[in-house]
C-alpha cells in the first residue's frame, strides 16, 4: 500500500472492503484436491495463510494497514472491515481512534452458517460483523433495497380498500414546531399537534386529499395513504444473512451476493474499489461485475492463482495483459 501511495493514489479510492484474519491462531490450507481445509487437513495441503497473530499484536498489525487505507480513501470513501465477533470490538475501538467515532456507520450483524448444536457452555454462534466507516459526512451511498415479500406485504400494509388495493397510513405531522411558514398553517381548519408542524406544505396536502390519499379517522385525524403496489421495496437493515460457499475456492471465502450489495451501495461506475486482503478475488469480481475498477493484494501465492482465475474466468475478460497481477507482500 505504501507503493499506491507514493504512486498517485492518495485519496483515490472510493471504497475498500477487508476481510483480515480474524486472531484465530488457525492456520489455512488447500490440498491438491482443491478441497480447503482448516484443522483437519491431508499431508499434501499447502498452507494459504497462518492466522496466527493474536490480541495486542493482531491489532498492532491491523492498525497499521487501516492507517494507509484511510489514507488511501477518497474524502466519499468508505471502509467495510469484516471481522470475527471475538475480536471485533477491539477493532472497533482502533477504527474509532484512526477515523474517529463520529464516521461509524453500522455495525453489521452478517449471519454465515446454519445453526449449530455444538456441546459446550453458550450459544451457537451464526454470525461475524462488517463494521462500516466513512472517510467523511458525505460518503457515496446508494441506499441499498430489496423486494417486500408477500409476507412482508401482509404485515406493513395491512388494511384493504374497495377496489382491493392493500395500503397503510402515516402521519402527515413531523417533530418539531415552526414559527412562520407553510407548515404550521391550518389544514382544513386544523393545526399540527403541539411540538409537530406538517410534513409538507398545505397546498400539497390539500392536493393529496383532492387525489383521495388523505384518510380521516372516526374523530377526524388526517393519516397519509401509502399503498403497497407503489412501494415494493424496503430499505435493506443491519442484519445480513449472506451464508459462506459450501464448496469454497480459498479459506474464508465470502458470499459473492453480499460484495456485490457493498459496492453497489459504497462506489460509483467510475470508482476504484480495492481489497487488500483479496483473498479468492470475490470484491474483485463483484467490482469487476458491476464496471468498477479494482486493486487487489495479498501476500499467498494461493491467493493470488486464485484471484487470476476467477478474474479470467468471467465472461467480459479478455486479455489477461489488461491486469497487473503482482504476489505484493501486505504492507
Amino acid at each position: 500500500m505504501h507503493w499506491l501511495i507514493a504512486n498517485g493514489y492518495k485519496g483515490k479510492i472510493d471504497l475498500v472492503y477487508i476481510d483480515p484474519p480474524f486472531a484465530t491462531g488457525g492456520v489455512f490450507a488447500v490440498d491438491a484436491d482443491g478441497r480447503v481445509a482448516t484443522i483437519s487437513k491431508s499431508a499434501d495441503s499447502e498452507v494459504a495463510y497462518e492466522d496466527t497473530l493474536k490480541g495486542k499484536d493482531f491489532i498492532d498489525f491491523l492498525r497499521a494497514r487501516v492507517a494507509l487505507i484511510y489514507e488511501l480513501l477518497s474524502d466519499n470513501g468508505s471502509l467495510y472491515l469484516h471481522i470475527d465477533y471475538k475480536i471485533g470490538h477491539y477493532v472497533k475501538v482502533m477504527l474509532d481512534e484512526v477515523f474517529g467515532a463520529e464516521s461509524f456507520r453500522n455495525d453489521i450483524t452478517r449471519i454465515k452458517c446454519n445453526p449449530k448444536n455444538f456441546a459446550r457452555v453458550g450459544y451457537g454462534n451464526i454470525k461475524d460483523m462488517i463494521l462500516f466507516y466513512s472517510k467523511s459526512a458525505s460518503p457515496i451511498w446508494n441506499a441499498p433495497k430489496e423486494k417486500c415479500n408477500d409476507s412482508d406485504i401482509a404485515r406493513l400494509y395491512n388494511k384493504i380498500d374497495a377496489n382491493g388495493r392493500r395500503y397503510t397510513t402515516v402521519p402527515i405531522h413531523a417533530p418539531g414546531e415552526t414559527q412562520n411558514g407553510e407548515t404550521n398553517k391550518p389544514f382544513r381548519g386544523i393545526l399540527p399537534p403541539k411540538g409537530r408542524h406538517w410534513r409538507c406544505s398545505v397546498e400539497e396536502l390539500e392536493r393529496l386529499d383532492a387525489e383521495g390519499l388523505i384518510e380521516w379517522s372516526s374523530k377526524g385525524n388526517p393519516r397519509k395513504i401509502n399503498y403497497a403496489d407503489d412501494h415494493l421495496d424496503k430499505k435493506i437493515q443491519d442484519i445480513w444473512e449472506y451464508k459462506d460457499p459450501i464448496r469454497p475456492l480459498y479459506p474464508t471465502e465470502k458470499n459473492l451476493k453480499m460484495l456485490e450489495l457493498i459496492v453497489k451501495a459504497s462506489s460509483s461506475p467510475d470508482s476504484i474499489v480495492m481489497d487488500c486482503f483479496c483473498g479468492s478475488g470475490t470484491t474483485l469480481v463483484a467490482s469487476a461485475l458491476h464496471s468498477r475498477r479494482w486493486i487487489g493484494i495479498d501476500k499467498s501465492e494461493i491467493a493470488i492463482e486464485t484471484t487470476k482465475k476467477r478474474i479470467a474466468d468471467l465472461p467480459f475478460f479478455e486479455n489477461e495483459k489488461e491486469y497487473d497481477f503482482l504476489t505484493i507482500d501486505n504492507k
